[in-house]
């Protein structure tokens, strides 16, 4: 079954540092060349690491690729998961998304999948920050200094890289170290990217992100905001460029993430389990056979995932030229105040994400239906919790978007 999508229309840180052995040296020689030992031995572990280190991460990517993913348009159901993962690979300022639902219903299927059908980059070979050749924006340290002095780059090309983010990580892995004892006795600032610099140019998906620490999902909120990682110890700072998709997902019966944390994603999906006997056993038979034969599975769905990637390419360069009428603009901005949205991200994320649509249907005007389609995805997970609420978020959204644009309900 071809996805409805198809349709138009419708750790070594600084801190390394200084593991030091003091009060005891001091007094005793035999001790002090041993402490001096271990230091000269740390040094060289690091410099064996820093270079062992990349070839085991290479094995690691070749591994995964070689896995077979599944097809995103062979992905039954989940609309709206979809749509909200393919806005965002057209316009990335969106801000990424949140995925919430039950367990078992196929969200890391889904954005694993998305991998898939994304294009290829242009970057700068031998660069851990997967580096632009001509923007930038998009460049790390080492490779501006290159092309501010005019240094010939020797470009590559690559898959959209998309790092998994583990629950254990500690805030040096997710945002870098620097080996401050290299620095400060050979005055080279020794940085360790972390995975906010592999991520960059692609995606970052946590899984269980209302699980992860909240002052981890925060450093990933405001880097994904911002474009930008800015590491500091010990008076060194070193900034490098992090623009990534930043995708989560996770069970609310589990927990919910805290609302000012929430209002940072772009957009917010909600997955529920397909309850038609007909669509589940669709969708078991589906699974079953990507299991036996993988492969051959794939290969029924080259042409759909083709017309998907291409219609993804197409909207992205089209993106630039859509424009909003401003009527349109006060409307959503009147929602957004109705529904007593605080703060403008709102307004922001929903006049972006209509662009975004119209672009995928090939428009370049935004219309009111345009609109009615992503504003629950925008604005659902932005209003305020009320215990005595008894009507769902997005239906309330949805109700205030008809009432305010003058639609009648069906």
């Amino acid at each position: 079954m071809r996805s409805s999508l198809l349709r138009r229309g419708n750790t070594m840180v600084g801190r390394t540092v200084t593991r030091r052995v003091e009060g005891r040296t001091r007094n005793s020689p035999s001790l002090q060349s041993k402490a001096n030992g271990t230091r000269r031995n740390r040094r060289a572990t690091f410099v064996t690491r820093a270079v062992a280190e990349p070839e085991t991460e290479v094995a690691e990517v070749e591994e995964k690729e070689a896995r077979p993913v599944y097809p995103l348009t062979a992905i039954v159901g989940q609309e709206e998961m979809k749509l909200a993962l393919c806005l965002n690979v057209i316009d990335p300022k969106i801000g990424g998304v949140m995925i919430m639902g039950d367990r078992g219903t196929g969200k890391s299927t889904t954005v694993r999948a998305l991998v898939d059908i994304l294009p290829e980059i242009e970057i700068v070979a031998n660069d851990p920050f997967n580096s632009s050749p001509d923007d930038r924006e998009l460049m790390g340290p080492e490779v501006t200094e290159k092309f501010n002095s005019g240094a010939a780059l020797e470009k590559t090309h690559m898959r959209v890289p998309m790092i998994d983010l583990p629950l254990g990580a500690t805030e040096d892995r997710v945002c870098g170290s620097i080996d401050i004892e290299r620095a400060l006795t050979g005055g080279v600032k020794a940085f360790e990217p972390g995975l906010l610099a592999k991520a960059n140019r692609g995606l970052l998906y946590v899984d269980e992100v209302n699980l992860l620490d909240d002052h981890l999902v925060d450093v990933m909120l405001d880097s994904a905001a911002s474009g930008w990682n800015t590491v500091e110890r010990e008076g060194i700072s070193i900034s490098h460029p992090a623009r990534f998709i930043l995708v989560g997902s996770g069970n609310p019966e589990e927990g919910e993430l805290r609302p000012q944390l929430l209002d940072r994603f772009g957009m917010h999906a909600e997955i529920r389990t397909v309850k038609d006997p007909e669509l589940r056993v669709k969708i078991v038979e589906e699974r079953a056979r990507f299991d036996e034969q993988p492969q051959k599975f794939r290969q029924e769905y080259v042409d759909p995932q083709t017309a998907i990637k291409d219609r993804l390419e197409e909207a992205r360069q089209l993106l630039k030229e859509v424009t909003v009428d401003r009527d349109i603009r006060v409307k959503i901005s009147e929602m957004c105040s109705q529904l007593d949205v605080d703060g403008l991200r709102g307004d922001i994320v929903t006049n972006r994400a209509a662009k975004a649509i119209a672009a995928f249907e090939g428009r370049t005007e935004v219309t009111e239906e345009d609109v009615g389609r992503i504003c629950v995805l925008c604005l659902r997970h932005r209003l305020r919790k009320d215990p005595l609420e008894t009507i769902d978020s997005g239906d309330k959204v949805k109700e205030t978007f008809m009432e305010v644009f003058g639609i009648e309900e069906d």
